[in-house]
């Protein structure tokens, strides 16, 4: 009988497949549901920086006198962070496996001390999201890594619990950024965050979004990284994020090297009972390859040669387009 456990964060999970971070998981109920249907894990919808800058500003700048609105300021961050503790509570106190909270942020800013609270609350990870376009002119190169090194450097001194570190896929080397962020106590990193997609409406002449949801090709990037991360920095977990949409495709990021996937759009499209199936794909798996637990097949195909990386790379990509006329 196949085992599914796996550990992920320094968290034993009962599966390898967690709820990602969005409006499926912004209350205790569906996260219980969630739990019921089969998630291995869950992470919280995030909290957004931006959103508790930008509503205290705009309340801010309608206050005459700035004490006043100061004071304002102070009173709206901290209802939104009670009303934060108060889901992590709450869906701790009905679902038993790990609840991990979220933060999407984009500076080392002084409200980030509310991971302390986040830990007291109950949470049993922060996953952290540094998600930004770099578009300075006068940019000083590595300045983006650095970031995520000084907030979990920031955060490690807040908390005890793990800090899991979710990246975005517009870095030139995440290798280099894991190795980093390794060094200074992150417990796992997931690949990768998706960018807002941009779209133009050309009837409307105006810009407008494109697709929200993640899309099956958008797994190969996550595949690739994983693949060569997990070879050179084994002593850290990893996590792929981005188009793992059907059962196979949870077999295959732990095959290139994953502890676990997160998985999002396949439950809006799907429905929670859309995870059995991955679970007992997996289970079917791996009795016909005759593995009784994932640590037996896990980076079984991650990048063993990675000197060879980028000769191999392109060497494929010539031969793929070679064929094409």
């Amino acid at each position: 009988m196949s085992d599914l456990k796996t550990t992920f964060a320094g968290l034993k999970l009962k599966n390898p497949v967690i709820i990602s971070s969005s409006g499926l998981t912004n209350s205790a109920q569906k996260n219980k549901r969630l739990e019921e249907s089969g998630a291995g894990a869950i992470v919280l919808k995030s909290l957004f920086e931006e959103q508790i800058t930008l509503e205290a500003n705009q309340m801010h700048d309608s206050i005459y006198y700035p004490e006043g609105g100061d004071y304002l300021m102070a009173a709206l961050r901290q209802h939104k962070l009670s009303d934060y503790l108060y889901l992590i509570k709450e869906s701790k106190a009905i679902c038993k496996i790990p609840i991990i909270a979220s933060i999407n942020c984009y500076t080392d800013s002084e409200w980030i001390k509310f991971a302390k609270e986040i830990e007291q609350a109950g949470a049993d990870a922060l996953e952290i999201n540094i998600l930004s376009l770099q578009t300075e002119v006068q940019y000083e190169w590595g300045a983006f890594e650095m970031k995520h090194i000084q907030i979990l450097s920031h955060l490690k001194k807040q908390i005890n619990i793990p800090i899991i570190m979710k990246l975005g896929n517009n870095l030139t080397n995440p290798i280099a950024l894991i190795n980093q962020l390794y060094a200074n106590g992150a417990a796992a990193v997931v690949l990768f965050n998706r960018l807002y997609q941009p779209d133009i409406d050309i009837d409307k002449v105006a810009q407008t979004a494109g697709p929200v949801f993640s899309h099956n090709s958008d797994l190969g990037n996550s595949l690739r990284w994983i693949g060569i991360a997990s070879a050179q920095i084994p002593q850290i977990d990893y996590a792929a994020s981005g188009g793992v949409h059907t059962p196979k495709d949870v077999v295959k990021a732990l095959l290139a090297g994953a502890s676990a996937v997160e998985i999002c759009t396949s439950i809006y499209q799907n429905g929670a009972e859309s995870i059995k199936p991955m679970l007992t794909f997996m289970s079917t798996w791996m009795n016909d390859k005759g593995y009784e637990r994932i640590s037996q097949f896990k980076g079984k195909l991650n990048v063993k040669d990675v000197k060879g990386t980028n000769t191999f790379e392109r060497t494929q990509f010539l031969k793929y387009y070679g064929t094409k006329e």
